[in-house]
């Protein structure tokens, strides 16, 4: 299972942040408690409400459950601001009961403060489940939002007399500085229009999101998306009645009461969905363990996860690469799109990844839940994908080499036949042209047998510069100490050679070596820019192991060319591997093992 790096720390930490979190929820759930009363002694004694019962209940229920979601939510995710945000609802909600009271100082700061609990319930919606407000336009409609909830709140009662502006018999409003009601009803109805205006417009946007979201995403925010959109449209129902002069009466009001209520509900639906959802780890664990041969392992942590787009990437240490359950390389996504990947580790090795949809990010527990019970699972399976991957990569590199094969003879075809070919008829002709005028006149005839042997000479040459891309003559002579030695005299780099060999290799062990050697140092030479080169060949345990190593640019690749791709299959043919590291700016190392058997 992952892992973090500061998990031993965390550890330490972990009393310390518990004393630390039990005195703070007990304040927190202390003052909500006190609140609570508060707003519901105001509601039922006010005189303002129809149903003072009914009303001060729904005070309690809603800020209490606000408050109660947010510290839960705090305690399972500590970096998560929305458990903080639900409480200031919930206070807030509180809050706004300070509006009904009767003395003049108590009923200004509620009045003031009447809309900011929908500054947090905007803030909740737009950002549910990560409390983060990544786009552009939620940070507008946030923006929106608390401007109309602060700004204008403020500006509107700056200008406002209580008792013509809210009711006959309000307490005095201590914010008047100079009075102008029609000023205070013009921007107090502008307030209201741009609220009606901005909860249409948030409902439309959480209409599209819902449309556009992948079903993990759905599944994650349906129950908070559905109430708060039941919420912005009974906001706007309720605000667009308070702009026409109530004409409807309280109904709307008492709507959009309701409505705000069922999102606390929801929120608690969603955690709930969370804690129920881990079963489905249970389900997975019998699953593994009942059905581990006719098991689709995807299907089975999709269905865990509750994600039918997830992928299953499987670690494969040589090469360091990842691959799908066919052996196919695949390239994880990048973080902070709509794709998220969640590493998989077991013994501290790394096993697989799951490339699954982002919303899973709020939902680490299930996610590692999941991981954890299919660890061995996907170690089983990363070993049968890795052998894939070898056969795989065997036919490929099989189908190289007879490629090469054809390519290698019909490069000799065309150097015979354009070369030595066409030489050796020009010998046959001048031989001919010699025998012709031998009887007739010797003297004659010299000339042409002059030319037959500087052409039988030139043809040798030819044929051994073939021979050399056959097996190369030094390696013939000299054997694989020597022809090292050969091939780095002849290096533009200065090469230092370390060697423990002793006779003669096998031939393909030898010149499979040689080519390797050859072809890096041609590299070294080409690209690397490096000022030093190091080439060692020993023998160890059966193994002939070379390496070529520069101090130049690095960025090599094994597949990035035919040359060094070409000799990792000679290399492989034989039951070896090459390997190519090569960090950008590093320098490159070029390794070949070969056994000698």
């Amino acid at each position: 299972m992952r892992a973090l790096p500061d998990q031993g720390l965390d550890r330490r930490l972990r009393p310390f942040r518990r004393a630390w979190r039990r005195p703070s929820e007990a304040v927190v759930i202390a003052a909500a408690l006190a609140a609570g009363g508060g707003a519901a002694w105001i509601a039922a004694t006010s005189g303002s409400e129809a149903n003072p019962t009914a009303a001060a209940v729904l005070a309690c229920l809603v800020g209490w459950t606000f408050i109660g979601c947010g510290v839960v939510a705090r305690r399972q995710r500590p970096s998560n601001p929305l458990g903080w945000v639900m409480i200031y609802i919930g206070f807030t909600w509180f809050a706004t009961y300070l509006a009904d009271a009767s003395s003049p100082v108590v009923f200004t700061v509620g009045t003031a403060v009447e809309d900011l609990y929908l500054v947090g319930f905007v803030y909740v919606i737009l950002t549910f489940p990560s409390g983060r407000l990544d786009r552009r336009i939620d940070r507008w409609f946030f923006g929106a939002a608390l401007f109309l909830s602060t700004v204008v709140e403020v500006v509107w009662l700056v200008f406002a007399d209580s008792q013509h502006v809210f009711c006959d018999n309000c307490p005095r409003n201590e914010l008047e500085i100079s009075r102008h009601d029609e000023l205070a009803r013009a921007l107090l109805n502008s307030q209201r229009i741009l609220g009606v205006a901005l909860s249409i417009a948030t409902l439309v946007l959480l209409v599209r999101r819902w449309r556009r979201a992948s079903s993990a995403h759905r599944r994650a925010v349906a129950p908070v998306l559905w109430a708060g959109s039941g919420m912005f449209a009974a906001l706007a129902f309720s605000v667009a009645n308070d702009t026409l002069g109530t004409p409807l009466g309280d109904a709307p009001a008492w709507t959009r009461s309701v409505a705000f209520a069922a999102v606390p509900v929801a929120l608690v639906a969603v955690l709930v969905q969370r804690r129920l959802a881990r079963g489905a780890v249970a389900a997975l664990v019998v699953e593994l363990g009942e059905r581990p041969q006719r098991l689709d392992l995807r299907d089975a942590i999709a269905r865990a996860l509750g994600d039918p787009s997830l992928e299953v990437a499987y670690w494969l240490p040589e090469g360091a690469r990842y691959v799908d359950d066919q052996g196919v390389e695949l390239e994880l996504p990048n973080e902070g799109g709509g794709r998220a990947v969640t590493r998989v580790e077991r013994g501290g090795e790394p096993v697989a990844a799951l490339v699954h949809d982002a919303a899973l990010r709020e939902n680490t527990e299930l996610v590692d839940s999941v991981c954890a019970a299919a660890a061995l699972a996907l170690e089983n399976e990363r070993l049968q994908a890795e052998l894939r991957a070898r056969l795989a990569e065997l036919r490929a590199s099989r189908a190289r080499i007879v490629e090469a094969t054809d390519e290698e003879r019909r490069r000799i075809e065309r150097d015979l036949h354009d070369g030595t070919q066409q030489r050796l008829v020009s010998i046959a002709l001048s031989l001919g042209l010699a025998d012709a005028r031998l009887d007739a006149d010797p003297a004659g005839a010299r000339p042409a047998v002059r030319k037959a042997k500087d052409e039988i000479a030139l043809a040798l040459t030819e044929l051994r510069e073939l021979s050399q891309g056959i097996r190369p003559g030094v390696l013939v002579e000299r054997g694989l100490p020597g022809a090292l030695q050969e091939l780095a005299s002849r290096a533009p780099v200065p090469v230092d050679i370390e060697t423990n060999l002793e006779g003669r290799l096998p031939d393909a062990v030898e010149a499979t070596a040689y080519f390797v050697a050859s072809e890096a140092l041609a590299n070294v030479a080409k690209h690397s820019r490096a000022t030093v080169c190091a080439l060692a060949a020993t023998v160890d345990g059966g193994v002939l192991t070379l390496e070529i190593a520069d101090d130049g640019v690095g960025g090599a690749s094994a597949g990035a060319g035919t040359g060094l791709r070409g000799l990792s299959d000679r290399v492989e043919a034989l039951g070896g591997r090459l390997s190519v590291t090569s960090p950008a700016g590093r320098g490159t190392v070029v390794r070949g093992e070969i056994p000698l058997d």
